[in-house]
């Protein structure tokens, strides 16, 4: 398919999907499918209008998932209800850091005993594959900037902190293949791709998004045209961010998110509209009178129409890279074993002693996405040397596992999510009464902080 026809393809394609979103939204299926479906359509799977080959355009994939990532990361990091509190935060750091672990334990297992793939393939296929998306996981991510929604937030914030904490297992993956050194021991490895490269890079976030807002704050007033100084901000702390977390070898997936939450809370401190809101078992519409010209806020549009064209995009190339013999029952099993076993048990695991909700475990634990930042560590990984067999086995399992958490998830997500909302009004304010109960029985130090 030459540009004539990519342009006549996207452009149709969001002439539809704009005339009939109401319908889409009253429909058991998200965008990213009716996406899918189309590229599987003009695909080799379908008509072979066109075909996208991941391994000949590596390179190219990889700075496209890379920014789209970004984008995404930023746009979730700003819409964090609360402030950088553990005593908030506990449950999605939990996740992002011990739960990834155990899930690329688990898939590595997989990998290794039944897959029959080497050792530190399977490690790299776990890395590939643990990371849940962002991008692809709208219907259970924070909504707007005043959404104090429980699960939305944990699901969000989870996926805005394991795409970087992903990054030392896929430099261990890339070590035991023999492309990455690991040190003596895996000395190097601990020291600087893991306990270096994820203090820097919160680091780095928190305080450029710190410094971001102080400085915003300064110049908003003498501006004419704040929307546009806003989108330039915002999109240069992400440049910026980035930037200076790759030369000081740190992890920019984790500095852009971590700086997009310092931005938002320190702009909302410095304006006294810091919330204090609890976290609630069911969504809300943006309060009134909380829409301030913050850079964080203000360019969130901008940044979400960026996100969602690129959506389109990619998985339309997804589709153009499946053919029927790319499904196997090695891949169709891997992705089952992720979702019914990896994913439920590593949350299970990562949620222990934080008193959360059965039903709450229970969803998090479904609604495990996988998606574009999968088809980045995968690029990443074969541009750094990955041989060529193993990268088309990898790129196999992979596009199966993403293909069916769109089909899936993307099916179960409506009326799952309805059916767990319709709460009986007595349930729910038990629930609320339990949230000020667990509050005023916290220690005094996060008696406002709890979540």
């Amino acid at each position: 398919m030459n540009s004539t026809g990519w342009f006549l393809l996207v452009g149709a394609l969001m002439l539809v999907m704009g005339l009939t979103m109401p319908l889409i939204k009253r429909l058991p299926v998200t965008s990213a499918i009716v996406y899918l479906a189309v590229g599987l359509l003009v695909g080799p799977t379908g008509f072979g209008l066109f075909h996208f080959n991941p391994l000949k355009q590596s390179a190219l994939l990889e700075v496209l998932t890379e920014v789209v990532v970004l984008i995404s990361l930023f746009s979730a990091g700003v819409k964090m209800p609360v402030p950088l509190t553990f005593w908030r935060w506990r449950r999605p750091v939990f996740l992002a850091f011990f739960s990834m672990a155990v899930t690329v334990a688990l898939v590595a297992g997989f990998g290794y005993y039944l897959l029959g793939l080497s050792l530190g393939a399977a490690v790299l296929l776990g890395a590939i594959i643990a990371p849940t998306d962002p991008v692809l996981a709208t219907e259970v991510q924070i909504r707007h900037a005043d959404d104090h929604d429980r699960l939305r937030f944990i699901l969000t914030s989870e996926a805005g902190m394991n795409d970087g904490s992903a990054f030392p297992f896929v430099m261990l993956g890339l070590g035991l293949l023999g492309l990455h050194d690991l040190g003596d021991f895996g000395q190097r490895w601990i020291v600087v791709d893991v306990l270096w490269a994820t203090a820097a890079g919160i680091t780095i976030g928190v305080v450029t998004g710190w410094a971001l807002a102080h400085l915003a704050t300064r110049l908003r007033g003498n501006r004419q045209n704040p929307d546009l100084l806003n989108d330039f901000l915002g999109l240069g702390l992400i440049g910026a961010v980035y930037g200076l977390s790759l030369w000081l070898n740190a992890w920019g997936f984790l500095a852009v998110f971590f700086a997009a939450v310092a931005l938002r809370h320190t702009e909302l401190k410095l304006g006294g509209t810091a919330s204090e809101i609890p976290l609630q078992p069911q969504s809300a519409e943006p309060p009134e009178g909380l829409s301030q010209q913050q850079v964080s806020v203000a360019s969130l549009v901008f940044k979400e129409h960026l996100e969602r064209l690129s959506e389109l995009v990619l998985i339309l190339l997804i589709g153009g890279m499946l053919f029927v013999n790319s499904w196997s029952w090695r891949a169709v099993g891997l992705a089952l074993f992720i979702f019914t076993v990896a994913r439920p048990l590593s949350v299970m695991i990562g949620l222990i002693g934080t008193r959360t909700t059965w039903r709450i475990r229970g969803l998090v634990g479904w609604f495990g996405v996988r998606g574009i930042g999968s088809f980045y560590y995968l690029m990443y990984a074969i541009q750094h040397g990955l041989q060529e067999e193993l990268a088309i086995e990898l790129i196999h399992l992979t596009l199966i596992v993403v293909t069916l958490s769109i089909l899936v998830h993307g099916i179960s997500v409506k009326p799952t999510m309805h059916k767990f909302w319709r709460r009986p009004s007595g349930l729910r304010k038990h629930l609320l009464r339990r949230d000020v109960k667990a509050t005023e029985t916290a220690p005094p130090e996060h008696q406002a902080n709890k979540c």
